[in-house]
């Protein structure tokens, strides 16, 4: 009896949890971050609401239905969510065991539009397939990033330790890239590039290659803007838009037009003058423009901020990631969360006149099918992450758990079957009384 009690302290508390602490667990369990979803629908709802607004006029002079490109928006919201959930569905193993294949066809949508791709306002980045115009840019991003995410874990020692293995990534961005200048598409080149970057910095680069990459980029990204006139009209105008207002500065003054009337609370919504038609791509490219004219500075802060959460929660993941020894799936969700991050300052940079004019749209707000859809996998994507940790700590649990109750059920002695017995009836006491730690049986 004396053994009992010595040791009813570490025991006793134990057996107390898993029989008690256990349930507790499993009862509070939630599969998926709940606030990842309401933030995401969130967004997609304001991106809802504002693209409704800002196409009505362009959709009843094209279409003769102001509700035309609300609809179209709507249905690939749908789409997206349906898609989303059909990826939830699949394992991230999926994922680490078929990056290359994703690369390649990567590649392959990149040539293919090229040859018969749709050719608007100059650029040809639209492959049709049917009833469905894919904008291959989308899937090649996310692609990219799994096979990126897929080398660094197999090649982290030459890329921490030898310059090899930190060009061998970079060789295959450039063929990414030199598909995509063709198109052409700078905008999504840069964001990949930096995307690059981000993650070969996390990843455990050494400085010096890290500093070389980005003197390397930042020159290539001056030589591909000099040699194009259109791009360095692009940023004369961006530098001083009214000095050809009705020109090359147009699209930009009309931007800050829209930003300038919204001031703190804005005009109302559907009362902004700019989408009659006075600034170009008012649903798309430069939907904070007309957020901002119609629901003011209020209004673009509450969606940066609901960004910011869903960028910071991707980071998180891939902290988790990390630490429970999930490479894979860490550098994917830091993939994420950089291009996230990345495009969203590039859209509002470019409508605020901070960034040169470039057309790349806003994650999950944007009017686009291809973007819409993309974004909404990447989102699944870190829902899926998140889900396989969860669920991964909770059989843990439960693994300890059953390997604890099968060691007091087998090979059990007359005597241990005795303690057991006493070791239940002094628990039991323990929830009644609250001084039971001082108790003494003899």
């Amino acid at each position: 009896m004396t053994a009992i009690t010595q040791g009813n302290t570490s025991p006793l508390k134990q057996l107390f949890k898993l029989k008690h602490d256990k349930v507790d667990q499993q009862e509070s369990f939630k599969p998926y971050d709940l606030w990842l979803i309401l933030l995401c629908i969130a967004l997609l709802s304001f991106g809802l609401v504002v693209v409704t607004s800002a196409s009505m006029p362009a959709a009843e002079r094209i279409f003769h239905n102001p509700f035309h490109i609300a609809i179209r928006h709507s249905i690939y919201i749908v789409l997206a969510l349906g898609i989303a959930m059909c990826v939830l569905q699949i394992p991230m193993y999926w994922w680490r065991k078929t990056n290359v294949w994703l690369l390649l066809l990567a590649i392959l949508l990149l040539i293919s539009v090229l040859l018969i791709g749709r050719t608007v306002n100059g650029s040809t980045r639209w492959l049709v397939l049917g009833p469905i115009t894919v904008q291959v840019a989308e899937p090649a991003k996310l692609f990219f990033f799994c096979y990126l995410a897929g080398y660094l874990v197999r090649r982290h020692e030459e890329v921490t330790e030898n310059i090899k293995g930190f060009i061998k990534p970079l060789a295959i961005f450039f063929v990414l890239a030199v598909l995509l200048l063709m198109q052409p598409d700078l905008g999504t080149v840069v964001v990949m590039f930096c995307t690059t970057i981000g993650l070969l910095f996390l990843a455990g680069a050494k400085l010096w290659q890290f500093f070389s990459l980005v003197i390397a980029g930042s020159l290539a990204v001056v030589l591909l803007i000099v040699f194009e006139e259109y791009r360095v009209k692009r940023v004369t105008s961006f530098l001083d838009p009214w000095a050809d207002p009705f020109g090359s500065g147009y699209q930009l003054t009309q931007s800050l037009m829209a930003y300038g009337r919204g001031e703190l609370f804005g005009q109302g919504l559907g009362n902004s003058l700019q989408k009659l038609e006075y600034l170009p791509e008012a649903y798309n490219d430069f939907i904070m423009a007309i957020l901002a004219e119609e629901l003011g500075f209020i209004g673009v802060l509450c969606v940066l901020i609901i960004m910011l959460v869903i960028v910071m929660k991707a980071l998180r993941i891939g902290n988790q990631a990390l630490t429970k020894e999930r490479p894979f799936d860490a550098y994917l969700a830091y993939s994420i969360g950089i291009w996230f991050s990345l495009q969203t300052a590039v859209n509002v940079g470019a409508s605020a006149g901070i960034l040169p004019t470039k057309g790349l749209t806003f994650p999950l707000l944007s009017y686009g099918g291809s973007s819409t859809i993309i974004m909404a996998i990447a989102v699944a994507l870190l829902l899926r992450i998140d889900f396989e940790m969860r669920v991964d700590g909770i059989q843990a649990l439960n693994k300890g758990a059953a390997k604890s109750n099968k060691k007091r059920t087998t090979n059990k002695k007359p005597k241990q079957k005795v303690a057991e017995v006493l070791d239940e009836v002094i628990d039991e006491t323990q929830v009644v009384s609250n001084d039971f730690s001082g108790a003494k049986y003899d």
